[in-house]
């Protein structure tokens, strides 16, 4: 039996597992809860912009979640968009929309990031999110809005502080995209990320 089909047969009751289990659920101080963490970003942030943008950043991913069509455990969601059977919900289409959605709002004192995690191992999927914080701050500095994670329930927490994900900023793997494209040297690992770099960036 070759190692792959080993590996496959491990990993089937897990994911079949998770394709059953119920979404998670927001707490119904969950807004409140993240526009208060979104606030003790920094003090330059506006209170109103922190509860709308916290609002946002809960309620939209549900849309996307009807948008998406989803109703399996966000790797099997993954595995029918590749396959054509659904029309969007891989990680970075979260981030995106939720970002698009998030800039709509004309923020003074908030921006947005994007950061890719696991692009330096060909061993782990790599994944995608949008973060948010103080205008003038690094996205180490924000509040990861991951969507996806939960398929539709936003997973939230500061950049450095999540548990799971070590974030990287997508201009540093787009920029190891582009020197392999180029057949040039970078000077950190190679990247087999799989978002693509979008055009002219």
């Amino acid at each position: 039996m070759s190692i792959f089909r080993k590996i496959a047969l491990v990993l089937l009751p897990l994911v079949l597992l998770a394709a059953c289990s119920t979404p998670r659920e927001h707490r119904p101080d969950e807004i409140n809860r993240l526009a208060s963490g979104i606030m003790a970003l920094s003090p330059a942030i506006d209170p109103e912009e922190a509860q709308r943008a916290a609002r946002i950043a809960i309620e939209y991913p549900r849309q996307l979640r009807v948008r998406y069509q989803v109703e399996d455990s966000p790797i099997l969601h993954n595995i029918k968009v590749n396959s054509g059977r659904k029309p969007r919900g891989l990680c970075w289409h979260w981030a995106e929309d939720l970002q698009k959605r998030l800039m709509r709002e004309n923020f003074q004192t908030l921006t947005t990031h994007r950061a890719i995690a696991n692009s330096h191992t060909r061993l782990l999927i790599d994944h995608s999110t949008v973060i948010v914080s103080a205008v003038g701050d690094r996205f180490d500095e924000g509040m990861v809005l991951d969507g996806w994670r939960y398929g539709g329930t936003l997973y939230w927490a500061p950049t450095l502080k999540d548990a799971k994900y070590t974030w990287v900023s997508r201009e540093v793997v787009f920029a190891r995209k582009r020197a392999k494209r180029l057949g040039e040297t970078y000077s950190l690992p190679s990247d087999p990320s799989t978002e693509p770099v979008p055009e002219g960036f």
